[in-house]
This record gives C-alpha cells, sequence and structure tokens, in this order.
C-alpha cells in the first residue's frame, strides 16, 4: 500500500524557456518530443552529449507561450549552462524560476506523472525523508551522481518509457538510435527488495547464478523488515522475479516503476 507523500521541489532548478525558436532549440536538444507536448502536459526526458550519455535529468512543462524546465538541483547550474552553449545563435531566452514548489505523489507511478505545482504545502517532505525515498526508489526514479551520471545511456534507466524512436535529430540520438535497433543495451535499472532492515552500501556487488558479478547497488532505503534498493543488473541479471544476492542477502528483481 502507498499513502499520498508531498514532495518539497521548491529548492530544484527551474527555468521559463522563451522565444521564437523555444521549439525548435528543445526539440534539437533533448530527448523529449517537445513538438508534440500538449500546452498544460509536461514530460521527463534527459540532455545527452554527443555519444547519448546522460548529462542531466529534466523534467519539461508547456505552459502557453513557455517551456518550464525543472531539474534536481545538483544539475541546475550544470544544466543551465547546457541550455546557455548549445543556444548561441538561437532566439531563445532563459529565465530563472524561484519560490516554493511541490509535487503530490500517490504511487510510484506518480513520481513519473506528477506536476510539479507552484506555491506551499503544509504537507510538504524533504527529498531526505524516507517516505520520499521510499517511493523515488519504487519508481526507479534515478537520482543525479548515484543511480545516473555522464557514464549511463538513458535507455539503460527508466527514461526509456519516455524516449520517442520517431522524433527525429536531437544531440545524442544516433547512438542511442543504434543501440536499440541492434537491441545491444548491456544493463538496466533494476528494483531490488534485499531480505533484512539493514543499510546496504552503494557499491554493493550483486551475484546471480549465472554472473558473480552482475552489477551494483546504486541507492537503497530501509522498508520495514526489508531493504529497498536500485542497481545496474547485466543483461543475463536483469529478468523480474530473478533472485539475486547482495552482501550474503537474499534479493528478487523487480522492474520499474515498481508495481
Amino acid at each position: 500500500m502507498h499513502g499520498s507523500v508531498v514532495v518539497d521541489r521548491s529548492a530544484w532548478g527551474r527555468l521559463r524557456v522563451t522565444g521564437g525558436d523555444r521549439v525548435r532549440f528543445l526539440q534539437g536538444l533533448t530527448t523529449i518530443n517537445v513538438e508534440q507536448l500538449a500546452d498544460g502536459a509536461h514530460g521527463w526526458g534527459a540532455i545527452l552529449n554527443p555519444k547519448g550519455r546522460v548529462l542531466s535529468v529534466i523534467d519539461i512543462a508547456h505552459v502557453g507561450e513557455a517551456f518550464l524546465i525543472a531539474c534536481e538541483p545538483q544539475v541546475a547550474e550544470k544544466t543551465r549552462g547546457l541550455l546557455e552553449r548549445y543556444a548561441v545563435m538561437d532566439d531563445v531566452v532563459f529565465e530563472p524560476i524561484t519560490g516554493p514548489a511541490y509535487q503530490v505523489w500517490e504511487d510510484p507511478v506518480d513520481v513519473w506523472r506528477a506536476p510539479i505545482i507552484d506555491g506551499t504545502n503544509d504537507a510538504s517532505r524533504a527529498e531526505t525523508e524516507g517516505p520520499v525515498e521510499r517511493m523515488r526508489i519504487l519508481a526507479g526514479f534515478p537520482r543525479y551522481g548515484a543511480d545516473v551520471d555522464e557514464d549511463h545511456f538513458p535507455f539503460e534507466t527508466p527514461l526509456a518509457q519516455f524516449l520517442d524512436y520517431g522524433k527525429g535529430c536531437y544531440v545524442g540520438q544516433e547512438p542511442v538510435f543504434r543501440v536499440h535497433a541492434q537491441g545491444n543495451a548491456a544493463r538496466t535499472l533494476r528494483g531490488l527488495a534485499i531480505a533484512g532492515a539493514e543499510p546496504v552500501a552503494a557499491g554493493a556487488v550483486i551475484k546471480h547464478p549465472a554472473k558473480d558479478n552482475a552489477g551494483a547497488v546504486t541507492s537503497s532505503v530501509i522498508d520495514g523488515d526489508r531493504t529497498l534498493a536500485l542497481g545496474y543488473l547485466h543483461r543475463t541479471a536483469w529478468e523480474p522475479g530473478a533472485t539475486v544476492e547482495i552482501a550474503g542477502r537474499t534479493a528478487t528483481v523487480h522492474a520499474l516503476p515498481w508495481t
């Protein structure tokens, strides 16, 4: 069972993007199909480097004549720098958005679907609180620097559910499309239900009967008498329902978002 969780997003980096080239610019820079984003809608995606690796995980919301970009605090400065670097010849304007904001999550799927709302909510919790971290891990939302970084492709994470292989060219598209067409992904982020309520260190090795070093844990949270975790698993070990071993403890592999 999941209870409603209100998450404070006031510290997130947020930008309002306006200007005559705003659609074309964002369409060519991000994995999000901005051209198909209806007014009032939003979508998650990434900014990639030319090799298809994730530089930033972002949400883009279409609000009237503007697009609102939001990202985790730890990549806010980096994200704005990337946008400004690519916008040298484009008619786009970036305006910082400040002030309180929040999201409301009812279940793990909402982590990816719930809009970011301006304003205060007395029930808001910090991202570091247990119920928030539990829901984030159940959703498979990758924290930048822990679960995803410049060593990862978007299709190795739950961002894969939002990749639009028909949207056309954008930075990093070619390697992403090539791996998709060839079916050659070597690893993917999975959920892990680990027996016991002891902490699990990031980097803990995941063992599978088919492969001793089948992957590694990236983040975790204690949930009652078990520990929930995220970790990358090799293709030989990523099947949901599989049993693996982590730090001498039994764990079950789950697809993300967790349902």
